[in-house]
């Protein structure tokens, strides 16, 4: 159909990404023209196809789907970028927000809620889930971008010399953004540091 909203979904769940491609080709507007497991491959599928909306998930492999929104903000991507999680998490919303993202709604939504929602963000909209905007606002998140970056490559396991060549660092460097990072949060060290912020959807 030549005016069938054209959509990308990116879910690094196998089975749930098909289950969501199968409920939105079912709609007679909609047609999914790509699905992805990852960040990274969102990314050039999107440079591919030119899609109407990106339904992503947060959590993925590599490129989160925060950072694949702040991407393709970058590169000027005019498409609508729409967020399906688990996670109600205030901070979650707040950088998704940020970066350009138009909706935000839990998995557990019904499908015929996340059709409706892809149609009134197609129309100039915004949609969040309404139990994350009450306290979407409520805390700010204290963490820099670089505290950010390095609090969740030390998450992942990786030492402040790997970090430090990994982000074109000094080792110094690194070690202030990661006792900057703790500090703020009351942390004793990066990995409560980093147990924090994921809590709270900062990382």
């Amino acid at each position: 159909m030549a005016d069938s909203i054209k959509i990308i979904i990116a879910e690094d769940q196998a089975m749930l990404l098909g289950a969501v491609a199968t409920l939105l080709d079912l709609e007679s507007d909609f047609e999914v023209v790509a699905k992805a497991k990852d960040g990274e491959t969102a990314l050039s599928l999107c440079a591919q196809h030119h899609p109407d909306v990106l339904l992503t998930d947060i959590e993925m492999p590599g490129m989160s789907g925060i950072e694949l929104a702040e991407q393709l903000q970058k590169n000027g991507f005019t498409a609508k970028i729409m967020i399906l999680t688990t996670f109600a998490r205030s901070g979650y919303l707040r950088r998704a927000m940020d970066a350009g993202v138009r909706g935000y709604l839990l998995k557990d939504a019904p499908s015929e809620e996340l059709a409706e929602a892809i149609r009134k963000v197609i129309s100039g909209r915004k949609v969040i889930d309404p139990e994350l905007v009450m306290e979407a606002f409520d805390e700010a998140d204290p963490l820099s971008e670089k505290e950010r970056k390095t609090l969740k490559l030390a998450a992942d396991g990786l030492t402040t010399e790997q970090i430090a060549d990994k982000l074109f660092l000094s080792k110094g460097t690194v070690r202030n953004y990661l006792s900057s990072a703790s500090a703020k949060l009351n942390a004793q060290n990066r990995i409560e540091a980093a147990r924090i912020a994921r809590q709270r959807g900062w990382l």
